[in-house]
């Protein structure tokens, strides 16, 4: 299920390298159709971190990928923000792209990975919107790099890898709540990239853009996909989540935007097995009662942080994409 869980350093080193505008592990005439350029940002010895621009004027705005994704999850969004800010993606280390490195990663080396990229490309100050996981990031380079930006937006990231002062839910809380196994494609599923595309947007009720697929799914000689691709930077995910260092407050301006409701996945919903249906739906009552918590410390313990509760899925940039879209807008606005 695609939910909750999967939910003084120097940078005289840093150098960038501009890319063709595409990747794809599928071989033949596909291309990215996003506006973006690509560019390599190398953040440390073996490193390089793949950057998107969507180009756009005003206020800069970069965007962060969740758990198991890379920035060209943004390629249908970040257009759209384009409209009204200079907007960029990063793939964080270990995904796509990106590259790994062997030094020990967690949610403060993945934050000066993205200073590191701020201060290469020369981004004054930009505002830093995250999905999910990435919530990690915008908390940790809020915490020790406030004035290289001018703000945060969590997009169903502000959960207890993020912020926890010890009033609200744990993270142990929301990892021991499991619903039930989704689908897996079938052979003709896997006939193109399209295809797989179209096959999860019917799973899951929402699109993903198929530039992501061909990001983080390998294919066989014939351009097919052939199953996901295996990424170290997977590897720093639990470490996040079951670090003792807890982010306990925000000192940057933040939006923060929960799902709550969740909305069912489409197969759960379609499901015929009763035992599929109910196992869903205690997942997902489980799930809202410690979102709701977590939703209401946020607000309650730090002032002047607009939180968001809508209706929606954990992706909630794709199935809430125009709301979503007016709140960083306006957020971003109120900005100095």
């Amino acid at each position: 299920m695609r939910i909750v869980g999967l939910l003084a350093v120097a940078f005289s080193s840093t150098a960038i390298a501009v890319s063709t505008p595409t990747f794809s592990n599928q071989p033949g005439s596909w291309r990215d159709p996003s506006p973006h350029k690509v560019q390599f940002v190398t953040v440390e010895k073996d490193v390089r971190l793949e950057v998107l621009d969507w180009g756009g004027v005003g206020k800069p705005v970069v965007l962060l990928a969740g758990g198991g994704n890379t920035a060209h999850v943004y390629d249908e969004f970040a257009p759209k923000l384009a409209a009204h800010f200079r907007v960029y993606g990063i793939t964080r280390r270990g995904f796509g792209a990106s590259t790994y490195g062997a030094s020990e990663a967690d949610a403060a080396r993945l934050g000066v990975d993205v200073v590191a990229v701020v201060r290469a490309l020369g981004i004054k100050r930009p505002v830093l919107v995250g999905h999910s996981i990435a919530g990690a990031e915008l908390s940790s380079v809020a915490a020790q790099h406030p004035d290289s930006i001018a703000g945060v937006v969590y997009l169903e990231a502000a959960y207890p890898y993020a912020f926890d002062n010890g009033t609200g839910p744990t993270m142990k809380e929301f990892l021991d709540i499991h619903g039930p196994q989704a689908p897996e494609p079938r052979p003709e599923d896997l006939a193109s990239f399209n295809a797989l595309q179209k096959w999860d947007a019917r799973v899951y009720g929402f699109r993903l853009p198929e530039s992501e697929f061909h990001q983080t799914w390998e294919a066989g000689p014939d351009g097919r996909p052939v199953k996901p691709r295996e990424f170290q930077g997977s590897q720093v995910f639990m470490k996040i989540m079951a670090s003792t260092k807890k982010f306990d407050k925000l000192d940057v301006p933040s939006l923060v935007i929960f799902a709550i409701p969740h909305i069912r996945e489409t197969w759960m919903l379609e499901s015929t097995d009763p035992a599929v249906r109910t196992a869903g739906d205690e997942y997902f009552v489980k799930l809202d009662a410690l979102a709701t918590k977590q939703a209401q410390v946020v607000r309650s313990s730090v002032p002047g942080t607009r939180v968001v509760i809508q209706k929606g899925m954990h992706y909630i940039f794709l199935t809430n994409e125009g709301d979503v879209l007016g709140e960083i807008r306006a957020f971003v606005d109120r900005l100095e």
